[in-house]
């Protein structure tokens, strides 16, 4: 298993977290969860993820503070930002951060999947 992809999904919706850690596994990716942005910078201190999915809004700390911390600790690792709340100024400032992508909520699964495998194979985002 030693080249298995190792993804963090990063939601404070139990629901959100299980759901995509189900659909994540299925295409055969390592999948860690966290119910908040502090749990989710406290996991990355341990180890390093290829990609972090992490959702915009959440209580304490946002998905926009969770992608500085990984720019700071982990800058090969792609974050992918997902909210409901999808607006232009959103997008452009977590793009301009360094986020490898942004995606509007409801999304499927496979469209996740997509875009992690084109982050991990190093390909550009679509766009």
């Amino acid at each position: 298993m030693g080249n298995a992809v190792a993804v963090l999904v990063v939601d404070d919706e139990a629901i959100a977290c299980r759901r995509l850690k189900a659909a994540l596994e299925q295409a055969g990716y390592v999948v860690d969860t966290c119910e908040s942005g502090t749990e989710a910078i406290e996991r990355m201190r341990v180890r390093p993820y290829d990609v972090v999915v992490t959702d915009v809004r959440m209580g304490d700390v946002d998905g926009i503070e969770v992608l500085d911390a990984v720019q700071r600790m982990h800058p090969q690792t792609k974050t992918i930002l997902i909210t409901g709340y999808a607006t232009v100024e959103l997008a452009r400032e977590a793009l301009a951060k360094g986020a490898y992508d942004f995606v509007a909520k409801p999304f499927q699964p496979k469209d996740l999947r997509a875009i992690i495998d084109r982050a991990v194979n190093g390909l550009p985002r679509p766009g």
